[in-house]
């Protein structure tokens, strides 16, 4: 009876053992899950939006799809130094269209030094007033300036209707018992799935320690009875000999065996690893935060980066694009003082390049966010929560290539797709048109 209990003893102890680690890896699945949107937002729109109709200009509102564009559109060119609501770097929006006719700003947006060259008053008032700082001149249609005027105006509308019921989009939230996509639930979720890891981790070391001292309790209980035969005292008195596991021909072979597959696996992988510059974030000249530009203040990234949409490389932007807001903000900061020296020198910001790509190999920037539509986050990664810029992705041709295969081509309505289409459905039905489908994994698409 007695030898039984203590045969009894290790497999119960493994046994909480095992329970233990189960309990850590579903927790640890569970507070994954409850982490899976705590991404943050992506940064800007589409810079190539167009109004689909155009807003009269005694008109209140215009259609969603105006308004719609016009979101977009004041997100990408208009946000860097205007607010609906409150001044930024120029004046707010809020009422614009009231003080001036569609007539007035469309001319004004598009060059503003003319308007103000022409002697217009209010022009003129507008320069004098905000330290005769000059807006830059949009290359937009008067279609795609009207749709923008018609967001300002539904947004401003909007905000009369939250002040007038006296309700923030908080509170009407929290009066609803609700979040904004549920953010702050899953956030909750996530904290009491943290709290339960916790003390089932104290419970089970509790509950182990226990176990180890009520062993020990029962040994030397059994030690003092004089009634034990021969094997209850020889299970009392076993211990195990870690010399004979040491010595033992099979695990020096096991050990020997893993620590030259150790070896063979990380000198393979410093091999591949050569050229490989994923994870390199260097320090630069100037301290330039991207989680507050892109971030916090949701600047499009072709403000900075002009090119992107329309060049095979995005351009690294000059001096004068900081100034369009820094003239007016954060001048006394040390960073931007540095901004002004290389202004006043005539010498260019020594940016340190962080992405490179081999000279043999093709790409295009313009080809991958204006025709794919593919968004900068997904080969730079959350660029919008980084201070410092790194280099996310591995960039390798393999990594190019799984992308090629896996991405879909938006083909619909594009007519150059129509027979490729056609023969792709014929031969693969059911498979999507990817941009392997269209030959982008031939040799010859990067390298020529």
């Amino acid at each position: 009876m007695n030898s039984n209990r203590l045969r009894s003893l290790p497999h119960l102890l493994l046994a909480l053992l095992l329970t233990f680690a189960g309990a850590q890896q579903v927790s640890a699945q569970a507070s994954t899950a409850a982490d899976v949107k705590k991404e943050g937002v992506v940064p800007g729109a589409t810079a190539a939006a167009t109004p689909a109709t155009a807003v009269a200009p005694g008109d209140a509102g215009g259609d969603a799809a105006a308004v719609a564009a016009g979101d977009a559109l004041f997100k990408a060119n208009c946000t860097q130094c205007h607010a609906i609501n409150e001044q930024v770097v120029g004046p707010a929006l809020s009422g614009i269209t009231k003080r001036r006719t569609i007539a007035w700003l469309i001319p004004w947006i598009k060059n503003s030094s003319k308007v103000v060259a022409s002697g217009d008053e209010y022009a003129v008032a507008i320069y004098n007033k905000y330290n005769k700082q000059q807006m830059p001149s949009f290359a937009l249609s008067d279609k795609e300036i009207t749709s923008i005027f018609a967001y300002v105006t539904a947004e401003e509308g909007k905000s009369a209707n939250v002040a007038a019921a006296g309700v923030t989009a908080g509170n009407a939230a929290a009066a609803d018992g609700k979040t904004d996509g549920g953010g702050a639930a899953e956030a909750g979720a996530g904290k009491y799935v943290d709290v339960l890891l916790i003390v089932l981790v104290v419970v089970l070391i509790v509950l182990v320690v226990t176990l180890v001292i009520i062993g020990n309790l029962m040994k030397d209980v059994l030690k003092g009875r004089k009634d034990l035969d021969g094997r209850d005292v020889e299970i009392l008195d076993q211990r195990f000999d870690w010399s004979k596991l040491y010595r033992s021909p099979v695990m020096r072979g096991i050990v020997g065996v893993v620590f030259a597959l150790v070896l063979l696996y990380e000198g393979v992988q410093s091999v591949m690893a050569v050229g490989l510059t994923q994870g390199y974030q260097p320090t630069q000249p100037i301290a330039f935060s991207h989680k507050l530009h892109a971030g916090e203040h949701q600047i499009n990234c072709a403000y900075c980066h002009t090119s992107v949409y329309k060049g095979k490389s995005a351009n690294i932007p000059s001096a004068n694009i900081c100034m369009n807001c820094h003239s007016q903000i954060k001048t006394e900061s040390p960073e931007i003082k540095k901004i002004y020296r290389a202004i006043e020198r005539k010498q260019p910001i020594q940016w340190v390049r962080i992405h490179n790509l081999p000279d043999l190999a093709y790409f295009n920037h313009s080809q991958h966010t204006q025709v794919g539509g593919l968004q900068c986050q997904t080969c730079h990664g959350p660029i919008q929560n980084m201070e410092v810029v790194y280099q996310y992705s591995a960039l390798t041709m393999g990594w190019c290539i799984n992308c090629h295969r896996e991405m879909p081509i938006n083909a619909k309505d594009n007519k150059y797709y129509d027979n490729l289409v056609k023969l792709h459905d014929t031969k693969n039905a059911g498979a999507p048109f990817t941009v392997s489908s269209n030959g982008g994994t031939e040799c010859s698409k990067c390298h020529y």
